[in-house]
């Protein structure tokens, strides 16, 4: 464990701690044109960079040390990195692949400047930085063909190479914190985590992890369709530093979320919503005085342990934020009974009251006979409907299972699982 890291453990135990809030709408303030984005070193380059944010941490830096300074001035304890976008995948729109690296390695120096200045200067209030991963422009559980469900863009290989990357520009950078944030698809954060340990077991290091999820709408639910517990239940493997929500809602409409989240996770709870819900013009209206309001009411309410603010949040919304926690008491970890707990679009916690559990076998090759030659034949609509007929059987678990020699096991796997995530009937069901 590093300095930080056991530094980081006592505060968050001490206090509420202040994250700081949105990067892209402090940049848009700077009305910055082509050129900025350019620089000297890419004057030529064949493509469009305008909108690129994650570059400006090379082109701009100076801009880009001045946010975190802003925020770092407004009371935030945690700072993230400018990299949102800084994986190959996304980086791609772009035609930067392979500058990924270098934006993780130069965005974790800015900010990791800036918060050393900070604590240097105000050293009984340590200030932290967090490299922010993003989701990338690519979904691993959603077909971008509606023609073709099982069609995937990309592969899990793909994506954890990316964020392979992204984590050993981060670490090389200096950053205290690793933040996986907006998970609108658990299976590109699993990708991540995949990632994330692989640089931690290679290099005898472990930092702490904080895994932040994103309803998208009022249903309660991420776009690949989880709720707020299966989606913790999915991640929980990862013994996160904290888990919480980000992004899409305002904190009106997270708190119920985050209410949820706060009792049955064992990390520390987090919370960084927008400022409202975008009007028409798709801007955020949700002033500072009102969004004090909604945190210290999470706050009051023993939710969180960690507060700031996503899209349209400013200096302003972090500084009021950190005066509304400010001599409240953290959320407390909850003692849950350790129970069995597994997940699919919803979760299924298996209590010693549970009545007996029933596992749909007949989507086995070795247990079911019709089953196995759908598969052999490539009948996977029809496979899927000996799935459905289990759920509606009263099946609570699917098992399936591909390993029969006269199959590519893996490759039979892989398709009709990423048929069955299309059907959310048969995808609730660990």
């Amino acid at each position: 464990m590093t300095p930080q890291h056991a530094t980081l453990d006592r505060i968050v135990k001490e206090r509420i701690l202040v994250l700081d809030g949105a990067m892209g709408s402090l940049i848009q303030q700077y009305g910055l044109e082509e050129a900025d984005y350019r620089g000297t070193r890419f004057a030529d380059w064949p493509r469009d960079v305008k909108g690129n944010n994650d570059l400006l941490s090379i082109t701009r830096p100076d801009i880009i040390e001045e946010i975190h300074n802003q925020y770092l001035d407004a009371g935030a304890d945690i700072i993230e990195t400018n990299t949102f976008n800084a994986t190959r995948i996304s980086q791609a729109d772009y035609g930067m692949e392979a500058l990924a690296y270098e934006l993780n390695l130069a965005s974790a120096q800015v900010a990791r400047r800036a918060a050393d200045a900070w604590t240097q200067r105000t050293p009984d209030k340590p200030r932290f930085v967090a490299g922010a991963i993003g989701p990338t422009n690519k979904t691993l559980s959603i077909s971008p063909d509606v023609n073709d469900p099982g069609y995937r863009e990309v592969t899990f290989d793909q994506v954890r190479d990316a964020y392979y990357e992204q984590v050993c520009g981060l670490v090389d950078g200096g950053v205290d914190i690793l933040l996986i944030e907006t998970i609108f698809d658990t299976l590109n954060a699993k990708a991540a985590i995949f990632a994330i340990e692989q640089v931690f077991e290679e290099r005898g290091i472990r930092l702490p992890v904080m895994i932040s999820g994103t309803i998208t709408d009022a249903s309660g639910r991420t776009l690949s369709g989880q709720t707020v517990e299966a989606f913790w239940i999915s991640v929980m493997h990862a013994q996160p530093f904290s888990v919480g929500l980000n992004c899409a809602l305002g904190a009106k409409e997270m708190r119920p979320h985050i209410e949820a989240l706060s009792q049955i996770a064992d990390a520390w709870i987090h919370a960084y919503p927008n400022a409202g819900l975008p009007n028409e013009f798709g801007a955020y209206d949700q002033t500072p005085d009102e969004m004090r309001e909604y945190i210290r009411d999470f706050a009051q309410s023993g939710f969180v342990n960690i507060v700031g603010g996503c899209c349209g949040t400013t200096p302003d919304h972090i500084r009021l934020m950190a005066e509304a926690v400010q001599g409240l008491p953290p959320r407390q970890k909850p003692e849950n009974p350790h129970y069995t707990m597994l997940s699919g679009l919803e979760p299924l916690i298996i209590r010693p009251e549970s009545n007996f559990i029933n596992i749909g076998e007949r989507t086995n090759v070795t247990g079911s006979r019709r089953f196995a030659r759908l598969i052999r034949e490539g009948r996977y609509e029809e496979a899927l409907e000996v799935a459905r007929q289990q759920v509606e059987g009263g099946a609570q678990i699917l098992d399936v299972n591909m390993d029969e020699g006269m199959l590519d096991s893996a490759e039979a796997m892989s398709t009709f699982l990423k048929l069955m995530m299309t059907e959310p009937d048969i995808a609730r069901l660990p």
